[in-house]
């Protein structure tokens, strides 16, 4: 898990900007609000099965990850950017989270004024490799995908032969599969180091399962492990 994301379903982001510095570090009351906004994407995008991430995916999911629309304190002056959390499926349910940034300028997160979330999930062990890096480059790096919605999305079978990593977007509303070709997911260390307390916890090892889940993270993943699971364990 090195260079952890590349993108990873998972969900959720808002953006805004215009040149692209890092934004003001990151506080453990700040990065606790970012999972609890990540856990009510899920739970949200989630709650209408005939719109939301079809089984057939969320069965081979190896990796979700989420930015959710933080509209104070996570973005930078300039291109598309956002701030996300991300968790790995591993033997033995799924892993304590790692956050990421997300920045590229493919598409605007911002639709008419308001802020999107995001969802990355990657489907497979390339996939899964690839949210382990330092830094991915969407369509690049790693296969990326608009992602299948919804029941009738079982019927296609082309983001199983060619991607590696399924994106949705969410605004006003509306859930869809959305192309962030171009864009690039990186780790964000600092935040991560900062959730644990300065414990500097590689992402590999956190994202295979090595460390323990804290509490404040428990309900983001147990709300992905609800809605992410394999047929064994239906």
């Amino acid at each position: 898990m090195k260079k952890f994301l590349a993108g990873l379903v998972v969900v959720g982001l808002g953006f805004s900007g215009a040149g692209v510095t890092a934004s003001a570090a990151s506080s453990k009351a700040d990065l606790d609000a970012r999972l609890d906004a990540a856990t009510r994407v899920i739970n949200e995008v989630m709650a209408t099965p005939d719109k939301a991430i079809p089984d057939s995916v969320t069965r081979d999911a190896t990796c979700i990850a989420v930015v959710p629309s933080m509209k104070k304190g996570a973005f930078v002056v300039g291109a598309q950017y956002g701030q996300g959390v991300a968790t790995c499926r591993t033997p033995h349910g799924w892993s304590a989270p790692v956050f990421f940034r997300i920045a590229g300028g493919s598409f605007g997160f911002q639709i008419g004024g308001q802020a999107t979330d995001l969802v990355l999930v990657a489907v497979n062990q390339k996939g899964f490799q690839d949210l382990l890096k330092n830094k991915v480059k969407l369509g690049g790096d790693a296969a990326a995908s608009a992602g299948p919605v919804g029941r009738n999305a079982q019927a296609g079978t082309d983001w199983k032969l060619n991607a590696e990593l399924l994106t949705y977007s969410r605004s006003k509303g509306l859930f869809a599969g959305i192309d962030l070709t171009g864009d690039d997911v990186s780790q964000n260390v600092e935040d991560t180091n900062t959730f644990y307390n300065g414990a500097n916890n590689s992402f590999e090892s956190i994202l295979k399962g090595n460390v323990a889940v804290p509490d404040s993270a428990k309900p983001f993943v147990r709300t992905v492990a609800k809605y992410f699971h394999s047929a064994q364990e239906s």
